[in-house]
């Protein structure tokens, strides 16, 4: 059977946050000190969306600059409200075609976005372009097959109930360590590694871990949003069932994303 595939909507960051920008702004502050990057650096974050992962620069790294690119007009006037500081420019700009010069950053990185770019190779190699000789180019996505649980756990119920539901982890062959590895030597980058970056997500409710569901922004919340309301009941009913509840009604979950980094060389050719 065809797999169907609902419209992806990215376009409201006040209803990303609690589905997935809570926990991205953790992950970012697991990703960005293993990067090594000096201070006073000029940074480029592609597919900033609402700006965890620039928040996380402003706050640890101590940039030169940040330039936070977005294809999502939404998310880029939410990331540009919520990132006053001058260091900072937000830009509506599609990964695989980047408004910055050749050699114009010292450190390029991505946030849960490569997966979603229909070139992921054409924006690694553009990742790598606008990045100074002996730069980074650093990147994490969620491990839609298996470590990022509450996704997960949404998707099994999802296919038991419907089996052409449009599974992540079907869909993004890229989320492993050696795809993400041949992505970024495929660029041209050397001394690539790829490491898993595991945080907890607690809900403290079923409503806390439900609702974001209900936001349409995102994969998931887009298919659950195509459902009929008996048949969103369904799936609600179906998570409730399974998913593993403490005695205070809370529910400790995991979430995992796979970290990959290279360095562009000295005899880059791109």
């Amino acid at each position: 059977m065809e797999e169907s595939r609902p419209h992806e909507v990215w376009a409201a960051g006040d209803r990303y946050e609690p589905y997935v920008g809570r926990w991205s702004r953790r992950v970012a502050r697991m990703f960005l000190p293993e990067l090594g990057v000096p201070p006073e650096q000029d940074w480029l974050d592609v597919g900033c969306g609402t700006g965890a992962l620039v928040q996380t620069i402003l706050d640890h790294a101590s940039p030169r600059s940040v330039v936070g690119t977005d294809l999502s007009p939404g998310f880029a006037e939410y990331a540009r409200a919520h990132l006053p500081d001058p260091r900072v420019r937000i830009e509506v700009a599609d990964a695989q075609h980047l408004p910055l010069g050749t050699g114009s950053v010292d450190a390029a990185v991505s946030g849960l976005v490569l997966n979603f770019v229909p070139e992921p190779g054409r924006a690694a190699s553009e990742m790598t372009r606008v990045v100074r000789a002996g730069g980074l180019v650093a990147a994490y996505v969620w491990d839609y097959a298996e470590g990022m649980e509450f996704m997960r756990l949404f998707w099994e119920a999802a296919v038991a109930l419907n089996p052409a539901a449009p599974d992540e982890g079907r869909r993004f062959s890229l989320c492993h360590p050696g795809p993400l590895a041949d992505l970024f030597a495929g660029a041209g980058l050397g001394q690539v590694n790829v490491r898993p970056i595991d945080l907890p997500t607690v809900f403290r409710d079923f409503d806390d871990y439900w609702l974001p569901f209900l936001g349409g922004q995102g994969a998931a919340p887009a298919y659950a949003m195509t459902l009929s309301e008996d048949d969103r009941a369904a799936l609600r009913e179906c998570l409730r069932a399974g998913l593993p509840t403490e005695d205070d009604g809370s529910i400790h979950l995991t979430a995992r994303a796979w970290a990959v980094r290279g360095i562009k060389t000295e005899t880059w050719s791109g």
